[in-house]
């Protein structure tokens, strides 16, 4: 018998509801009420992830006031990241700060052609 794999399977399907909600109180209940579930459902890897989501809360009620999320700011950090394997260490930091601004800088130079 799957049991347990079932109350989790059930546990992540009432959780995606979370997402398609409208009000960031109405989503916030409805988190108290999952996370109540989830951490009464006897499942230890389902528990530590609504004590994880229950950690980040703030932030991830911040989606439901403004639906920004962190895409941006990884998609740079990944590009620093990047900058960062390819030359394979900098001299000083002033020069690693000087190559982020021009890659990520989104500079323009008007330079005559």
């Amino acid at each position: 018998m799957n049991l347990k794999t079932v109350r989790a399977y059930h546990l992540k399907l009432n959780f995606q509801e979370f997402y398609r909600m409208d009000d960031p109180i109405l989503a916030r209940d409805f988190f108290r009420k999952w996370y109540f579930w989830a951490t009464h459902s006897k499942l230890n890897p389902m528990i530590e992830a609504a004590k994880t989501m229950k950690r980040h809360l703030d932030g991830i009620i911040h989606y439901f006031e403004n639906g920004a999320t962190n895409g941006f700011l990884e998609a740079i950090n990944g590009t620093i990241q990047s900058l960062k394997r390819s030359a394979r260490g900098y001299r000083n930091p002033d020069n690693f700060i000087a190559m982020i601004y021009l890659r990520c800088g989104k500079l323009e130079f008007n330079l005559p052609t």
